[in-house]
């Protein structure tokens, strides 16, 4: 009875968790909404499904507890509780992994009309690339890093002159345009995060991947290492602003193009 009354109380508890519990995903802030449709279904069906076993067990140890002259029935095999519990199963694999499905398609086909946006993480900081005047990111490679072009930029390649570089700072985009991230580690894995965007993707060195989202509201976020890289991995923390367009113009023609920080400074003297 004991252990049957604890069983009952797991389930109560967990709800009562689940409906009271402070901690819950921050305001969203792009065009993911998706992603959380996609979890909820996830949690209220393993959600359904861890009662109904916990329960069935107190059920059990209840039903099926010791009493004095009572025999136990060995019943090894059950094919119709079998082909149930396969159906069922199947059912609900499938309901988690369909909705999953299509948002990966939507989440790895991007807009023509986004703009691309390189993220470089290293131990421990973030660091941006955005396209100049010409709209086009120059080629990069980190067999290229070195301390004066920490971002591995090919110097030869005539695209990536104007491009806007933004070194161990805060991002800045602006708010309703699509922007294709693409995602560069120049040591170990990490993984860019941003709680309120809800897309992530993991950072693999000698590879690029991608991910792609719009943003919705304006304000400022944290940007988050989600995969663990060292031990300053805790520290490894950032920021990206969502702007209106006049913001993000003005922001954007304060900083510096590879060009300017690459090319030596012009001095003369008079004789």
């Amino acid at each position: 009875m004991a252990i049957a009354l604890v069983l009952v109380l797991v389930v109560a508890g967990s709800i009562l968790f689940h409906l009271l519990s402070p901690w819950w995903w921050t305001p969203i802030a792009s065009n993911w909404a998706y992603i959380d449709h996609t979890i909820i279904i996830t949690f209220w069906i393993t959600g359904a499904v861890f009662a109904a076993v916990v329960l069935f067990m107190a059920y059990c140890v209840f039903r099926f507890r010791h009493r004095d002259g009572q025999r136990a029935d060995y019943d090894p095999e059950n094919r119709r509780l079998e082909t149930w519990l396969t159906v069922v199963t199947g059912i609900g694999v499938a309901a988690m992994l369909v909705p999953g499905l299509f948002v990966w398609s939507q989440f790895v086909n991007v807009p023509d009309d986004a703009t691309e946006v390189e993220v470089i993480g290293q131990q421990w900081q973030w660091s941006y690339r955005l396209p100049g005047a010409d709209g086009k990111l120059g080629l990069s490679d980190t067999r290229n890093v070195s301390a004066e072009n920490p971002l591995g930029v090919d110097a030869n390649d005539p695209n990536g002159q104007d491009d806007v570089v933004v070194e161990a700072a805060d991002l800045h985009l602006p708010v309703g345009k699509p922007v294709k991230m693409l995602l560069r580690s120049i040591d170990v894995l990490h993984d860019f995060y941003v709680p309120e965007f809800r897309a992530k993707m993991d950072m693999i060195p000698g590879s690029v991947t991608y991910f792609w989202f719009t943003p919705t509201r304006t304000g400022t976020f944290q940007v988050l290492c989600a995969e663990l890289c060292g031990q300053g991995h805790a520290y490894m923390r950032g920021g990206v602003t969502v702007d209106t367009e006049e913001d993000y113009v003005a922001w954007l023609g304060e900083q510096q193009t590879f060009a300017q920080l690459t090319t030596p400074e012009q001095t003369s003297s008079a004789d």
